[in-house]
Order: structure tokens, then C-alpha cells, then sequence
């Protein structure tokens, strides 16, 4: 009670301030909200309004390796994208990117859900063979790519020694492998944040729901596809979609491992838009234009995520 009547009683002496006052009390306290927000307006500009802005306007620049010594670069419009588009990798290096992510996504979220189903269930050491899990995810990237090139090596790596009997299969230097190795060193990095998302959102399924599904006769496969799926529903849309941008975007993992090769059998557009802006011509506007492309791919997954959202809460 005391609560909602102080509220009202501050409400109640604003309004009864004379016109001139209550118009300076009001533009007092949106003075106050604004000074609040300046710190957030002022982040969001610098490392997030103004980098967007520099990166589209650097795709419609011809920089190039003499624009570091004269500091003059161009403006060629769309040509840089025009140049991306007719380069005769650019479409084998867009599907790699493809079967890279969704092939990467679908692995990860299908591990990470059986995990995460799996350890919901208490039984002796599930903690610790939990955190054991969790492992992958809280290495440096690098160290990570740096165990799976060591794993996949030719000639001592213990992929080829312990599952293929000493085969001499050339995991990274293959141009019919390569991908596939960076794809599987991607989905062991992956899955324990699918995991632990889903994992978060199996304990908010109460446990009601399938004591009276078993008295219903419901067995463990039917629980899964009648209950746990679909009330997992927003988590997983969540889980995907960041798992989408995560890889979109992943880097490090690819270029430790293989730079992209061999002969490009590798790259992803991320890795080839870093080639072409710090390696070779050092092509930082066609580089750049290849950026652009990502970054329009990963709005578009975000606006489908945000009508997939609404359509969601309006049911």
C-alpha cells in the first residue's frame, strides 16, 4: 500500500505546481533522462554507428596498398562489389561458407540439445563431467585450432594414428578435406554453448508436465517431441541465431588451421575478405566490400529471427 501511494502522492504535487513550474520540473527530469542516456548514445556511436559507417564507405573506396603512402583512395561506388561478385571465387567461397554454417549449426545444436537432455537427469559426477564439457569453450580460439591442426596432422596427428590405423589421409592439405576438418574442429568449439543454452532452458520446463505425461503412457522419445521440443522453442531460436552469427563470422579457428587453403579449398567470405584486405594487393576496399555482404546476411537472419519472435508472442 505504502508503495502506490508515494507515487501518487509525487504525481499529485507536480500537478498541482503552478503551469511555469511544473513545465520547468518536467524539462528538469528530461534533462535528467537524456544526461542518462549520453554515455549509451555516445558507446553506441563510437564502436558500433562508427565503424558501420567507416566499413560501407571503405567498400566504395579504391584503397589499395598505395593508398597507405599517399592516403588518397578513390570513389568507385559499386564497383568494388561488382568486382567481388564477377571474381571467380567468389561463388565457390560463398558455398563453402554455406555448408560451413549450416552444416556446423545443425551438428552443433543437435549435440548440444542431447547433451543438454542428457545431463538434465541427475545421477553421480554429471557436474563435473559437465564442466569437463564446458572445456572447449573456455579456451583462447587459437589454442583450440592449434590442437585440432596438431590432431589432423598428416604425417604424427593421432586422427589419422588412432581412427584411420596409421592411414596416410592429408586432412589440411586435401583441397577434398580441408573444409571438412575446419567444419568439425568448428562444431567441437560449438557445442558447449548450445549446451548451456539449452541446458538453462530445459529447468524451466516444469517437472509436472512429465509425471502426468508417463501416467499418460508417454514414453521418453514422446516426452521429447511433445514437451521439451516445443516448449524449447524460443531458447532454440535464440541458441541458432547466435550460433548463426558466431559462425558467419568465425575466423581464427579456419586461418590457424589452413589460412583458407589449400588452393582456397577452405575460405569462408570471412577469411577471404581478411586475405584480400592484409594479404597480397592488400585490397582493403574490395576487402571491405566483402564485409558488407556478411554483415547484410546476418541482418537478414536477424530480421527473420524478429518477425519469427513477434509471430511467436502473438499467438
Amino acid at each position: 500500500m505504502v508503495l502506490q501511494t508515494e507515487p501518487v502522492a509525487a504525481d499529485t504535487a507536480v500537478h498541482s505546481l503552478p503551469p511555469v513550474h511544473r513545465r520547468r520540473q518536467l524539462k528538469l527530469s528530461d534533462l535528467a533522462g537524456i544526461a542518462f542516456l549520453l554515455p549509451v548514445i555516445a558507446f553506441l556511436g563510437l564502436f558500433l554507428v562508427i565503424p558501420i559507417i567507416r566499413g560501407i564507405v571503405l567498400s566504395m573506396q579504391d584503397w589499395t596498398l598505395i593508398s597507405f603512402v599517399t592516403g588518397e583512395a578513390p570513389f568507385v561506388g559499386l564497383q568494388n562489389f561488382i568486382d567481388i561478385v564477377s571474381d571467380p571465387d567468389f561463388f565457390p567461397i560463398s558455398w563453402q561458407s554455406l555448408v560451413f554454417t549450416v552444416v556446423s549449426l545443425v551438428f552443433q545444436y543437435a549435440i548440444g540439445m542431447g547433451l543438454a537432455v542428457f545431463f538434465s537427469r541427475r545421477f553421480p559426477l554429471s557436474v563435473v563431467l559437465r564442466s569437463l564439457i564446458l572445456l572447449p569453450w573456455l579456451l583462447p580460439v587459437i589454442v583450440t585450432a592449434t590442437v585440432w591442426r596438431w590432431m589432423f596432422n598428416q604425417d604424427y596427428g593421432v586422427v589419422n594414428s588412432a581412427l584411420f590405423g596409421g592411414a596416410d589421409i592429408g586432412w589440411l592439405s586435401n583441397t577434398d578435406l580441408s573444409l571438412w576438418a575446419v567444419i568439425i574442429a568448428n562444431i567441437w568449439l560449438g557445442i558447449p554453448f548450445n549446451m548451456v543454452l539449452l541446458y538453462g532452458g530445459l529447468q524451466s520446463i516444469p517437472e509436472s508436465l512429465y509425471e502426468a505425461a508417463a501416467l499418460d503412457g508417454a514414453n521418453g522419445w514422446r516426452s521429447f517431441w511433445s514437451i521439451t521440443f516445443p516448449l524449447l522453442r524460443p531458447v532454440s531460436a535464440v541458441t541458432l541465431l547466435l550460433g548463426l552469427i558466431y559462425t558467419l563470422k568465425a575466423f581464427d579457428i579456419i586461418w590457424v588451421m589452413t589460412r583458407g587453403g589449400p588452393v582456397n579449398s577452405s575460405h569462408t567470405l570471412s577469411t577471404w575478405s581478411y586475405q584480400l584486405s592484409f594479404e597480397g594487393d592488400r585490397a582493403l576496399g574490395m576487402g571491405a566490400a566483402v564485409s558488407q555482404i556478411l554483415v547484410v546476411i546476418t541482418l537478414v537472419f536477424g530480421l527473420i529471427y524478429l518477425w519469427a519472435l513477434r509471430r511467436e508472442e502473438a499467438r
